[in-house]
Order: C-alpha cells, then structure tokens, then sequence
C-alpha cells in the first residue's frame, strides 16, 4: 500500500512457504530486482551474494503488499583441491589440453607430435594424430578419417594457436606476429597486424558457449536436434551480445602486451585491421589468455610470475582456465604447482601441488567437476573438488 503523497510503499517480504524476513518495511514503489536482492541478502546475512526472483502474492494484506522471494537456481563450481587421477601414455611434454563438451573425453598435444583423445572412463586413447604448425599453415582435419580437408596457408613462420569462431571464421596466431582471420566459405583474410613480436595465444569472447553449444550444465536437456540447434544460437547471439556484433578477439604476445580486437564479420581480401585495444602491464612474455565463460573479464598469463591482477606463482605462468561460473581462476607454472583464485577476493583459494616438473597445460571442465593438466613429467593429472 503507498502512503499518500510518498513514492513509497508498506511491503512484507516472505520466501515461498509464507515464512516473512523481519517485519513488514516501506519500500521505494520503483524498486528492482536489483535492490530487492540486496534487501534479501542483507536480512539473511548472506556472506556470498545470492541471486533471487520476485513475484506480487496473490494474498491480500490489510494496507500490506506481500512480496515473495525466490533463490534463483544458480550453477556453482566447488574449488577443485585433490588429485583424483594420473595418466601415462604420452612420450614427450604435454603441451595443450581440452575436455568435451559432456566432459567425459580430454584431447591432450604433446611434444611427441602427436595428439590424444582419452577416455576418461577407461583412462585409455580413443585415437590419435599427428600435426604440426612450423610449415606456417593450420590444418582442418576430418578426425574419423584422419585426414586434411583444407590447409590455410598465408603465415610465413609457425603457426602457435588456432581458434575457431562462430560465425565460420578460423583465428590463428603466428611467430611472424600477426593474426589471421579466415572466412573458409568465401577464402577471404583478414590480417591483423599490431604485434611487434610473436603471437603466443588467441582467446574468444563467445569460446565457452561455443564449447559447451545447447549444454550450459543448469539443466538437463531433452527436446530434438532443431530446438538443441536453437538453444545453441540464442546463447551464442546473447555471448555477442547483438546478432550482428562480431566476435571479441584477444591475444597474447612475446612483446609483453595483450590486444583486445573486434573483428570485423564483412571480410575484404588484403584488408588490414591494426585499431585493437592495447593492454599492458607485464614484465615479460604473455603466454597465455582466456575470457571467462560470461565473457566479462580476461584473464593473461605471463613469464613474469603473475597472472594478471594479482601475484601468486614462483616461476613462469603458462596457462589459465576460468571455472564455468566466472568465479574461479586456475593457473598452472614452471613451479610445478597449480592455483586456484577466487575471483571476487582476488585471492588464493587452494595450491595444488602433484606434478613432478612444470605444468604447461590446464583446462576445467564444462562441467565444473574436474580440471585436467600436463607437463613435462609427461603425465595426465585429473582433479576434483
């Protein structure tokens, strides 16, 4: 009920068994969703902030509107702390990892020239092949039949990092320091050229839903290949962030900095783009640059012992993985250890140490269970929580 003259209102707030949160309290009639929580998580003494719905109960109170609270379901990673497992199999340093997006297989890359795919149930090689990046191309390879399909040339020196986009388009990275942004349907370029050393990673803003497709691991999914197609699109337009905004690009570099870069989509053939958003701040090479699945933050690695913002590592940094609800950081280093973040603190959380030489490769799974790494012990190493 509004008192007379005022822009405020006489509210009751209960969760939805009817139990009220304190005594009924006057309320700005303009109040969001925002403020409200704010009321909720200040009432419960909530030390980490929870998200909660809001609906006008359909109960009448004399001169009293009834508010009802509702915690929204919200996708949580427990910090991973353990070593649950240990593979062998590879013959040279583990250099690169990726889990499916279910979770269940890890694609590992390795010094021996060859790539794994595991399964993680039986800890045994699905299959492998062999590839390389030195000659300056990237190569598009069908896996069921082991063999290339296109090969991208145009680099003059190795080729470091590749990454595929949404929108049909192929990154790579190179040691002649320039990013190449591939069209494969038209064969059209797009060189980017801001670097003045080697190009050592490439990160996407859309690369987690690109991963993960209709699964974003709240719920479970049940309905036909179309509307699973659907699902896939509507949470890569909502990663852009508008259907006709490109892509956001970031590199990582032996010339200390890191470049943020907005693609353009209408490519033109020798067209040159250099207007990325320089970021510096690292003392040394960045190694390694990942967006976190919301897309709101970068997280870089650096041969100068930090990840960026804060310090925590002995020796080099090599590579970052964010945990699938932005909240964790994990980063792997020539110390041997692992580190787990807490984002909001920006603070250490956990120090895992397991490996027996320098961890070069990390990655968290989709599913926020487990986190996988390599390094030159040449093991697999699976952590949980």
């Amino acid at each position: 009920m509004e008192t007379e003259g005022s822009d405020m209102a006489m509210c009751l707030l209960t969760d939805a068994e009817g139990t009220p949160l304190g005594s009924a309290m006057y309320i700005s009639r303009n109040a969001g969703q925002l403020q409200l929580t704010s009321l909720v998580n200040k009432f419960l003494n909530n030390e980490e902030k929870l998200s909660y719905t809001f609906y006008i109960s359909d109960e009448e109170l004399l001169n009293v509107l009834k508010i009802v609270y509702r915690q929204e379901a919200v996708f949580r990673i427990r910090p991973v702390y353990r070593c649950s497992q240990s593979i062998d199999g590879h013959k040279g340093d583990i250099l690169c990892l990726s889990f499916s997006p279910d979770g269940k297989q890890l694609a590992s890359g390795s010094g021996d020239k060859t790539v794994r795919l595991w399964d993680l149930n039986t800890e045994t090689p699905i299959r492998r092949f062999v590839t390389c990046g030195k000659d300056g191309d990237a190569r598009i390879w069908d896996f069921t039949q082991k063999r290339t399909l296109i090969v991208l040339s145009g680099h003059t020196k190795a080729v470091t990092c590749v990454k595929w986009g949404g929108d049909g388009t192929i990154y790579t990275g190179s040691e002649d320091s320039t990013i190449r942004m591939w069209e494969i349907t038209q064969q059209v370029t797009l060189l980017l050229q801001d670097h003045a050393s080697w190009v050592n990673s490439l990160g996407l803003s859309t690369e987690y839903v690109l991963r993960t497709g209709p699964f974003d691991h709240t719920r479970q999914i049940t309905c036909s290949d179309e509307e699973m197609k659907k699902i896939a699109l509507e949470r890569y337009i909502k990663a852009k962030g508008k259907v006709d905004s490109p892509e956001r690009l970031v590199s990582g570099s032996d010339d200390f900095t890191t470049i943020l870069w907005e693609p353009s989509v209408s490519l033109q053939p020798k067209q040159k783009m250099v207007t990325g958003t320089r970021l510096t701040g690292h003392q040394q090479l960045v190694n390694h640059v990942y967006f976190s699945p919301n897309g709101q933050w970068i997280a870089s690695a650096s041969f100068d012992k930090s990840v960026k913002l804060w310090d925590g590592h002995a020796k080099s940094v090599y590579q970052i993985s964010w945990s699938a609800d932005s909240r964790m950081l994990l980063s792997c280093s020539a110390d041997s250890t692992l580190k787990v973040w807490d984002i909001s603190t920006k603070k250490l959380k956990h120090n895992l140490s397991g490996h027996r030489a320098e961890v070069y490769a990390v990655d968290w799974s989709p599913d926020g269970e487990k986190v996988a790494s390599g390094g030159a012990d040449k093991a697999l190493k699976l952590w949980r929580g």
